[in-house]
């Protein structure tokens, strides 16, 4: 069964911004994002490694099928620089009848090394994510959760004009280690501003 192009609701064409875009994530990304998803799990809602097979299965048992969906429950993203995949995304949770959705966000590993250019890189992304949220979708409301052991993460989060909303303490355990999560987030009237 053949994987659809795009999310019906996005279109073909990229959102771009200084040579990076992002456009509906493809199935021949999976595996890229799989192998980041593992190398990166306690950045993540995921608490062990994904197989090949799993990876497959969720593109094509979940994601394939919103693809075509009036209102999806998400729309994920490839991140690109210069239309090579760098990283991926995208609204998740979205709650249509309240107009809102939550931000996802992991870059390749290697870009995490250096986190002046993670920041700005994030800062891209989360820009195109807001046109995307804001523009396309007609969302009032996006938030994101980070965890606070990542604190350039955090930062990079509220220079990209997501305001703290407040901190669920203890929330996760990462590494046997209780963390807070911070949960932030950014209006439509904001992002017009």
């Amino acid at each position: 069964m053949s994987f659809p192009s795009h999310y019906d609701l996005l279109g073909p064409e990229p959102l771009t911004q200084d040579g990076y875009s992002i456009s509906s994530i493809q199935l021949e990304d999976a595996e890229e994002i799989r192998c980041w998803r593992n190398e990166q799990m306690s950045a993540l809602r995921q608490s062990i490694a994904l197989s090949k097979e799993d990876q497959v299965a969720y593109f094509n048992d979940v994601v394939r099928h919103e693809f075509n969906q009036t209102c999806p429950r998400q729309v994920l993203v490839r991140f690109c620089l210069d239309e090579k995949l760098i990283g991926y995304g995208g609204i998740v949770h979205l709650d249509w009848e309240n107009s809102r959705g939550e931000v996802s966000f992991l870059l390749a590993t290697q870009r995490t090394l250096n986190p002046q250019a993670y920041q700005r890189e994030l800062g891209v992304f989360f820009n195109l994510i807001k046109r995307l949220g804001f523009c396309e979708l007609g969302l009032n409301k996006l938030t994101t959760e980070a965890y606070a052991h990542r604190e350039y993460h955090v930062r990079a989060i509220e220079e990209a004009g997501f305001l703290r909303e407040g901190t669920l303490r203890q929330h996760v355990k990462i590494e046997g280690q209780w963390v807070d999560a911070i949960v932030a987030s950014c209006l439509k009237a904001e992002f017009l501003n």
